[in-house]
Formats: C-alpha cells, sequence, structure tokens
C-alpha cells in the first residue's frame, strides 16, 4: 500500500503531466471532455486525488507572489556589502607632501595609502595639495576612493625613457634585460611592446620592475608572452597615472592630472590614459582634470555603471573619454572636452549610454559611434569647433556591426566640419538614428557644410524638428 508521501508525489506527476485538467482548479474554463460535478467543479474523486498536488502549489505561488519587508533599521552585518548603514563618519588617510597621515611626493605615498585603507575594508584616501611626480601608476582598491584639493592637487607623470631589448625574453620568463637602463629604476611602471615580424601581431604588457642587477630587471609578474629582439621588443617607462583592475565601487574627485605629454611616448587607450580602468564596475569620477597625455584622457574598458561628470579634459592625443569596449551604462554629463583627437569615443559594444550637457570644443571628431555602440542618447550638448565632424558614424564592416538605435537630440551645433563637409556624417550601414531637435549654425565663409551627410547604405534615418542658420 502507498503511503501518503508516496501518492502525493505520483498525483503531482500525473497532475503536471495533465495541465489541462488543472483549469477548473485555478479558474479557468473545462475543455471538452473533462470530467465535471453537477455544480460545475471536478468530480468528488479527481479533486480528493490531487488535492495535497494542488494544496503545495497553491502555497508555493502565494510564497513567490508576495515581497519581502523594506530594510528599514540596517546593521552591519558580516559579508552584507549591499545593504548598510549609513555612517557619520568612515576611514580617511590622508597624504601630503609635509603634512599628512603619510608623507611623500610620489605614488609610492599614495599607494601606500590606498593599500593601508584597503585593508580596513574601505574608506577614502584624501591626497592634500601639492604636485606629486609619479613613476608608476597609483593602482586602485575596491572601495577605496580618492579624493583631492581640486586644481591644488597635482598628479604629473615623469618623463618616459624607451630602449630595445638586450636580450631575447621568453613566455615563461619573468625579467628582461635593457640595451640601456639609463632612465629605468626599481618601482617604475613599464610598458613591453613588441611586433611579430610575420604576422603583425602587436603585444603590449604593463608590469613593474622590482628587482635588478645592472642592466637585468626583475618583473612583478611572469611575461607570459614572448619578447624577442627580432620583433623589435622594447621597454618604456609607461603607465596610467590612475589604474584599476577588477575594481569596484570607488570614487575619484577633484584632482589634476597631468600626462606631461611633451616628454613622454605614446601609450593608446586601450591600455592607459590619465585615468584607465579594465573590468570595474560603479565608478564615480567627478571634478577630475585629465590633460596633456599621450594617450587618452579617461578610458574605461569593459566597465559598467561609470559615471563622469564635471570633468576636463584637455590637449590629449587621443581621446578625451573613451568609453570603451562592452562598456555598459555610461553617464557622461557636465565635461569640458577641448582639444583633444576625438571628445567622446564610443568604442565597441557601448550601449544605453547617456551623454548629456557636455562642452565638446576644438577637436579633431567631437563624439564618435560605431561598433555595436546601439541604444545610446546624446542630449543637450553644445559641439563646438570640431575639424572634421561633430557627430560621426563610423562605416565599420557592414549593417551587423554598425551603431544602430541612437538619438542625438537637443544639440546646440557650431561651426563644426571643414568647407564642403558635414556637421553629421553617418556611414555604413548604420540603421534607426534619430536626429531631433538641434540647432545647427555656421558663421564662417567658404564652401557650404551639410548638415546630416547619409551614406548610400544607411536606413531609417529620421531627421525632425531642427534648426538651421548659415547652413
Amino acid at each position: 500500500m502507498e503511503s501518503n508521501a508516496e501518492a502525493s508525489t505520483q498525483s503531482l506527476v500525473e497532475m503536471l503531466e495533465m495541465p489541462v485538467l488543472l483549469r477548473p482548479v485555478i479558474g479557468g474554463k473545462h475543455p471538452p471532455g473533462t470530467p465535471v460535478g453537477s455544480s460545475g467543479c471536478l468530480p468528488p474523486q479527481f479533486t480528493m486525488k490531487y488535492l495535497p498536488a494542488i494544496a503545495c502549489i497553491t502555497f508555493t505561488s502565494a510564497i513567490l507572489a508576495a515581497e519581502r519587508p523594506a530594510v528599514s533599521t540596517p546593521r552591519q552585518t558580516s559579508g552584507d556589502k549591499a545593504v548598510q548603514p549609513k555612517w557619520e563618519q568612515t576611514l580617511m588617510v590622508t597624504v601630503g607632501m609635509t603634512n599628512g597621515d603619510i608623507g611623500g611626493s610620489d605614488q609610492r605615498a599614495i599607494q601606500a595609502a590606498v593599500d593601508h585603507v584597503a585593508r580596513l575594508g574601505g574608506g577614502t584616501v584624501k591626497i592634500l595639495a601639492g604636485t606629486y611626480r609619479l613613476r608608476n601608476a597609483v593602482y586602485l582598491q575596491t572601495g577605496v576612493n580618492l579624493i583631492g584639493e581640486g586644481d591644488k592637487t597635482v598628479l604629473i607623470k615623469e618623463p618616459s625613457s624607451t630602449t630595445p631589448l638586450k636580450f631575447d625574453s621568453d613566455w615563461y620568463d619573468q625579467e628582461i634585460t635593457l640595451k640601456d637602463s639609463t632612465g629605468f629604476r626599481v618601482g617604475d611602471g613599464v610598458c613591453l611592446r613588441a611586433k611579430d615580424a610575420k604576422t603583425g601581431t602587436s603585444t603590449v604588457l604593463k608590469r613593474t620592475l622590482v628587482a635588478r642587477s645592472g642592466d637585468r630587471f626583475k618583473l612583478d609578474k611572469p611575461l607570459r608572452e614572448n619578447l624577442w629582439q627580432m620583433n623589435g621588443a622594447t621597454c618604456s617607462t609607461l603607465f596610467p597615472l590612475l589604474s584599476g583592475e577588477f575594481v569596484d565601487d570607488v570614487r575619484i574627485e577633484n584632482l589634476v592630472l597631468d600626462g606631461n605629454r611633451e616628454h613622454n611616448s605614446e601609450l593608446d587607450g586601450n591600455y592607459a590614459g590619465c585615468i584607465f580602468l579594465q573590468d570595474c564596475n560603479r565608478f564615480h569620477i567627478r571634478g577630475v582634470t585629465a590633460r596633456n597625455n599621450q594617450g587618452d584622457g579617461i578610458s574605461w574598458q569593459i566597465c559598467h555603471d561609470v559615471i563622469v561628470e564635471n570633468c576636463i579634459c584637455a590637449n590629449n592625443k587621443n581621446l578625451g573619454l573613451h568609453p570603451g569596449s562592452g562598456s555598459q551604462r555610461p553617464v557622461i554629463r557636465n565635461n569640458t572636452l577641448i582639444g583633444n583627437d576625438i571628445g567622446i569615443f564610443f568604442c565597441w559594444g557601448v550601449k544605453y549610454g547617456l551623454a548629456e550637457h557636455n562642452q565638446i570644443d576644438g577637436n579633431r571628431v567631437g563624439i564618435s559611434i560605431g561598433h555595436r555602440d546601439t541604444d545610446n542618447l546624446v542630449t543637450g550638448n553644445t559641439i563646438r569647433g570640431n575639424k572634421l565632424n561633430g557627430v560621426l558614424f563610423r562605416p565599420e564592416r557592414g549593417a551587423d556591426f554598425a551603431g544602430h538605435r541612437n538619438r542625438i537630440e537637443k544639440n546646440t551645433f557650431l561651426d563644426n566640419a571643414p568647407e564642403g563637409g558635414a556637421v553629421i556624417d553617418i556611414q555604413g550601414g548604420t540603421e534607426s538614428i534619430t536626429i531631433r531637435d538641434n540647432q545647427f549654425t555656421e558663421t564662417r565663409s567658404g564652401k557650404p557644410r551639410v548638415v546630416v551627410k547619409q551614406g548610400a547604405d544607411t536606413k531609417n534615418i529620421v531627421i525632425e524638428g531642427s534648426r538651421t542658420k548659415g547652413l
């Protein structure tokens, strides 16, 4: 004879195999052929057989439909980072040239403070007024904020040195030998580069020199790539000023970051910038000046929910702001982007972003959008004096790779593009772009500029409600 538990389990299995029979129980209509009693309900013998299973599902559904109580009086509980009390005072360590909790004038003092605060679970490092000269990046840590005193707190990169490797290093090595070690010190951040002579494939590695004997240096991490003389392997003292990899929940505020462009070699924004982030989340960068870099101003790659506001990116060789590959939901607000190659460069797969109320002046290109950069809104910006285009939609490799469903709304465009050029240039197979309620003004003489240029393969470009003057 079956036990009650076994009978209930078997009933549940049978019931799930015949879902149509449940409809009368949960308010549905009887399908044709369903056995019903005189009251219009399922007959007693059916109801009694399946009652335990029905009760189980009904009870479970009620639980799933309920909402959990809101947290009204949070307590700090071990391991709970999602909900925490609001403390009136949190840990702060100051760094200063002559005063502060930690004294120093380079990245070592700042790094010591960051690491100390991280060990205690997070807080703030305040960098007091002064000019700090960096020979390596300051490596950021989760939950540690970096706050300066505005224009009074300047972090500047020391001049770079570059030399070929004297001997080959293989992928399993953790050391290099330099042809000329002048300008290199233990503790320096370096960039190791080579280009395969046969395939043209580039290798770029960032490391720190941690020990030496003459021209021979130990690295902080193994190479895991071949660095051979036949591929032109070199070592340069190049690095971001602030660097974060796999770091979350950080504020960077009120700092001046100077890349010392005239005295440094180039390192592009896939590897560096005044600020460089890789695989990070929930960064808030506010009131920062990123200037004079032989690369990007602020670059973030595969980073989500990054907010950059009230910042200045000026005179950087490459990109002012670089929301990089795969970055979701960036917010770029109230910034001044001037004298860069490109003001805002939406890289690959940047989606659901907002760029609003920015001043984008005197760059080669104001805003560039391309490879699978979709569903972004560019609104309320002043885009002025950009040499090639105010906004460029890149051609990419066909419609499958283009930046679709972006909106350009309520912006002011003034004196962009060369004679005969286009203020907004939509190239390749770009589709479903909305250009609405913008103001386009041209005060210069010469061959007329085009407001919007559409490539032959573009589709569904909507242009409406805009006003033009001199175009």
